[in-house]
């Protein structure tokens, strides 16, 4: 067994774009040989993989899978929302997803650790992915949630995703009120789930605007703290999930409907992904880009 150096791994990542670890792999499996190394990369298709890496991807998919006590929300973003319609991706994220639900890794990193399949960890497999459908993608973000009564819920073909955890008896009705606190979520996207979760910033920055809007108004200083109590309790009632006018049923909060299904239980955690969020969007002209290949046929 030939000895692997570090000198021997930068040459051929070097040379073949390849990360790393997979170059390591790719000695290792090659006896130090750096031509057999890459056409080991070659065909596991690592090694176009990462040329792709520095793209952005704020397109794909966020999806959700169940069983009978864990929820989990994935995101898994591509460059084009093309790719959320290509069978081999929706087949990978599928995988990843009951991976994940499984195995309860601790983060994104752990998750692609894990084994893939015999021969691959995730990790591996997305690069072989990339390689094969022509654009970067990456496993973005997950959160896994644990609980009594677990729902989900997907909207606009994978553009938000919602997962709801509720502590309390597992009946039919509170099963039916999850999935439409999940609905409502998507819908609404509350800041909190109750004024006990609110931010103490988030309610100093309202009490700010609030008393100084009073006292612009010309209103005297005596009656405006009862004034900012009042707008504050409005601003609680738009903003907490409890306490907003439920989606499913108008005439009920939300917190109400819950009580009716289970008076005792309680909504522990909600997590809502919106794809893309937060990924800064390279800005593009398309009639620019199809001259531009026009002109260069």
């Amino acid at each position: 067994m030939a000895s692997i150096t570090a000198a021997d791994v930068k040459k051929l990542r070097e040379l073949s774009g390849a990360g790393m670890m997979n170059c390591k792999k790719a000695l290792t499996a090659s006896d130090g040989n750096i031509e057999d190394a890459i056409d080991f990369l070659r065909k596991k298709g690592l090694s176009a993989a990462s040329k792709k890496a520095g793209r952005v991807a704020a397109e794909g998919t966020v999806t959700a899978y169940t069983n009978d006590g864990a929820a989990l929300l994935l995101e898994l973003n591509a460059e084009t929302d093309f790719v959320s319609k290509n069978d081999q991706f929706n087949g990978f994220v599928a995988k990843v997803g009951s991976i994940a639900l499984e195995h309860a890794p601790a983060d994104v990193d752990a998750l692609l650790q894990l084994s893939f399949d015999a021969d691959n960890t995730v990790a591996e497999a997305l690069s072989q992915r990339i390689a094969t459908i022509g654009e970067n993608m990456n496993v973005r973000r997950f959160a896994r949630l644990e609980g009594d009564v677990v729902a989900s819920y997907i909207h606009g073909g994978g553009r938000i995703g919602v997962v709801v955890n509720i502590k309390g008896e597992a009946s039919d009705a509170v099963r039916e009120v999850a999935r439409g606190i999940a609905m409502h979520v998507a819908a609404v996207n509350p800041l909190c789930i109750s004024r006990d979760d609110m931010p103490a910033d988030v309610i100093e920055r309202e009490k700010v605007v609030l008393s100084e809007r009073a006292l612009a108004s010309g209103k005297p200083a005596a009656i405006v703290e009862k004034i900012v109590v009042g707008q504050l309790n409005k601003f609680y009632a738009q903003s907490c999930l409890l306490e907003q006018d439920f989606v499913v049923n108008s005439d009920l909060k939300v917190g109400d409907a819950l009580k009716q299904a289970d008076a005792h239980a309680r909504v522990i955690s909600v997590v809502r992904y919106a794809l893309g969020e937060g990924i800064e969007k390279e800005e593009s002209d398309f009639a620019a880009e199809v001259a531009a290949q026009v002109q260069g046929s």
